[in-house]
């Protein structure tokens, strides 16, 4: 992505960058910039992206999303760039590889649970992404004004997460369910005063 901001004489990035208005949240780590500015809201589709950001938010239960961001290269690595169909066929050497990895979260329930869901998705007919976004909601939702305003869970996670159940997915309750809607754009909670909600809410130039 360009930024027109970049070719200012005597402004550094740097500069440039603290000067945007973001949710609060974002401000605490590099990484957090970049992930807020570029991925968290943007809409995401693709079985295989979206398995990634299920798996992921699994593992982030319990602990910050920085952890799992910092880890996010060793974690695609370990589980095969996420492939369904691939992480469907690990063993039980693999998972055993996997306890003993140290670039990713070693929780051996998260990992089993990373398999049995990839062995899940590859069972919905409709595919994984169709299922996910099949519960976003629709037009009309308010805008969060500030963090506070931002909930935890929805009843669109509430059902996503009760559908993913009977689907034979684990590891997926209601406010993991609702970190990736967020994640992925299936609901947009930018802050009001986030630059990211201020673009969103810019007619497209024509």
């Amino acid at each position: 992505m360009t930024r027109a901001v970049l070719s200012v004489p005597g402004t550094s990035v740097r500069a440039v960058e603290s000067d945007r208005r973001r949710c609060a949240w974002a401000n605490s780590a590099p990484e957090y910039i970049a992930y807020h500015d570029e991925e968290w809201g943007t809409p995401l589709h693709g079985d295989d992206a979206l398995f990634e950001r299920l798996a992921l938010e699994a593992f982030q239960s319990g602990l910050a999303w920085i952890t799992i961001l910092r880890k996010r290269p060793a974690f695609r690595t370990a589980f095969a760039g996420f492939d369904i169909d691939a992480v469907a066929a690990f063993t039980a050497d693999d998972e055993a590889r996997l306890m003993a990895d140290a670039g990713i979260v070693r929780n051996r329930a998260k990992v089993a649970a990373a398999i049995r869901n990839a062995r899940a998705a590859q069972e919905l007919p409709e595919g994984l992404s169709a299922l996910l976004w099949s519960f976003a909601p629709g037009d009309g939702r308010v805008r969060p004004a500030t963090l506070a305003d931002v909930p935890a869970t929805s009843p669109e996670s509430v059902a996503m997460a009760k559908e993913l159940k009977r689907r034979g997915f684990v590891f997926v309750g209601p406010t993991t369910a609702y970190a990736l809607m967020q994640a992925t754009g299936m609901v947009d909670d930018h802050v009001a005063d986030c630059f990211r909600a201020q673009a969103h809410s810019e007619p497209a130039g024509g």
